[in-house]
Order: C-alpha cells, then structure tokens, then sequence
C-alpha cells in the first residue's frame, strides 16, 4: 500500500496525503482526519527510508559488541536480545559491530560512516579509547559500564564493588575465615576491564572489613578454566571454604570440580556470586547470587540513546543497577575444622 493508494481512496491528491503525514504544511481537520481514517483502515506504516530522509536520520542504533570469535556470555546474549527487542519496540534498526582486538575497522565503519543514529558500547574499559573517539565526533552513545571518569557521559553499570562486597559479608556473617574471588580472565584485567577490577576493590575492601582472609584468582570464561581454577584454589589454599564469582561462565566447572573434590554444597563448601538468573538457577544447588537484571538494562539503555538522539543536549543520565543478592542454597555456616 502506498501514498497514491491512500490518496484516490482519500479522494484528495498524493502531495496532500505527504503534508498530512509530514505536517510540512497545512492541512484542514476535516481533511486529515479522512486521510488518517483511510491510513488506520489499510494499516498503512510509512516506509522506513522515506522516514529516515525525511528526517535526516538512519533510524538505526548501533550495539557495539565483544568478538564474535569470543564466546558471550549468557548475561550478554541476554542483554543483546533485550536490546534488540528495545529498539524494536521503538521501531528502529539495530546493527551490531564487533569491537575490540582485530575488529577496530569494524568500528571505524560504522562510526566514521554515520550508519548509525546513535550507539550502545558494551565492555567498556576504565580507559577506553573507543569512548574518546565518541565524544571527539559528537555521535550519541550509551556505554554499559562506565570508565574511571565517567563524568559527562551517558552510561549504565552493574555496581560490582558493592555486590562482591555484599557477598563477602554474607559469607562472613556465615563463619567463613578464608574466601576466594574468581575474577575475570587475566587478560581482560589487563586492559582495563571495569566489572573486573570494581569487583576486586569490592573483595578487598570487604576482607579488609570484615576482617577474614582473602584470596583472588583470574579465570577465564568458561566451565573448564572454572574446574582448573578450582582445582588450583583447592590445591594451593586447602583452608579456603567459601568462593564468590562474577564470572558466571566458570560456574559449571566449579560446581563440578567441588563435587570431584568430595566437597558438598553448602555443607562443606560455600559458592556466591554475580551472575544472570539463569545460570544461578542452574547450580546445584541453587546458587545464592545478585542476579544481573540484563533485560532491564537493555530497555534503559536504547532508552536513554533514543533520548540523546532525539535531544542531544539534554543532559546525560546515568543508572548504576544495584540487584538484591538472592539467597538460595548454595552457601551455609562454615563447616567446623577437621
């Protein structure tokens, strides 16, 4: 169905019919409400390029996303879908972008070559040089995490410091002296990963508090580096009895190297964590967790781009999500030494 179609039925001309869905110029109520009545009978929608040149935009958001040679986690696919299903809602495009290790072209072109109305920039780093390039060229952007200086910008994080902190108390309030923190990989904290290194400054601020023994160990994201990481805390601090995690890709490895190890959960053996609610609900048991609110996270995110596109000096909002941790069953009083 097209314009001419609405303006014969209309009984008034096409240019009439594109002033009417423009509002370019003037057209009479009587005469807009004939059209309109025509548009709602057909279930006509204008067509998105004619919208788009109209108004001098792409009608595309941009989600800048970790390697695709890089498995995403569960919390991240969840995140991307709830942000697919945002712009959607809005009835915009979404063009997702590698970013990150050989993919700095992939960035170039979708930033250089304004493919896009605004972007959404996941992984965020303390010092992230994409962010740099963004506020150089003026192009609407939301991060999900935020830098060491985040003043300014528009972005949404997961309070990480303040969750391992929480689960470090837990864990202490429950008689456990000797706590082990399975980060992030090695790799992503040296570059600068924001999650990783707020989650190690939670840890140590909660030890040093709480006044127990705390260990940190990297791992990267996926169930066997979870079983040999474990295996190494085990190995290395037999006295450790309790673990937190915001790496929630190692969780089924450490489930299972605990098992191996003949340590029932919670009996002898305490796990807590950050992680999406899906992989909580699948250890055994339970684990006890904040879970990640990734489809919420999504939603805010396009809306607040579409919120910067449509009003570029409205002043940048930002939102640092603070779940509840969930007590499930995964954690216990520490056993008594043997």
């Amino acid at each position: 169905m097209n314009i001419g179609e609405i303006a014969r039925r209309s009984g008034v001309s096409r240019s009439t019919v594109s002033y009417a869905l423009s509002g370019k110029r003037a057209v009479s109520e009587a005469t807009r409400q004939r059209i309109q009545a025509v548009i709602d009978e057909l279930g006509y929608r204008p067509n998105a390029a004619a919208r788009a040149l109209k108004e001098g935009r792409t009608r595309t958001l941009g989600l800048v996303v970790p390697p695709t040679r890089r498995r995403l986690t569960f919390m991240q696919l969840e995140f991307v879908a709830s942000v697919m299903e945002a712009a959607d809602r809005a009835d915009l495009d979404l063009l997702l972008s590698p970013s990150r290790d050989d993919h700095d072209r992939s960035f170039e072109r979708i930033v250089g070559g304004r493919r896009v109305d605004g972007l959404i920039l996941m992984e965020i780093r303390l010092d992230d040089p994409r962010v740099t390039r963004l506020q150089g060229l003026r192009l609407p952007f939301v991060t999900i995490g935020r830098t060491a200086r985040p003043q300014g910008t528009c972005w949404i994080d997961v309070d990480y410091a303040t969750l391992i902190d929480r689960c470090v108390n837990h864990l202490a309030d429950l008689g456990h002296r000797h706590i082990a923190l399975i980060n992030r990989s090695a790799e992503l904290i040296a570059s600068g990963y924001g999650p990783a290194h707020r989650a190690r400054e939670g840890f140590a601020d909660a030890v040093a508090r709480c006044g127990v023994e705390g260990v940190e160990f990297c791992c990267a994201d996926d169930a066997t580096a979870g079983e040999t990481c474990v295996q190494e805390i085990l190995r290395a601090h037999p006295e450790i009895t309790a673990i937190t995690t915001i790496n929630e890709a190692a969780l089924p490895g450490v489930q299972r190297a605990l098992e191996d190890a003949g340590l029932d959960i919670p009996a002898r053996f305490s796990v807590a964590g950050v992680a999406a609610r899906y992989w909580a609900e699948q250890f055994h048991p339970q684990l006890t967790a904040a879970d990640v609110p990734a489809v919420d996270m999504g939603a805010t995110a396009v809306d607040f781009l579409v919120e910067r596109v449509t009003d570029p000096d409205a002043p940048p909002r930002q939102h640092l999500f603070v779940p509840p941790i969930s007590l499930r069953n995964s954690t216990g009083p520490a056993p008594a030494p043997r």
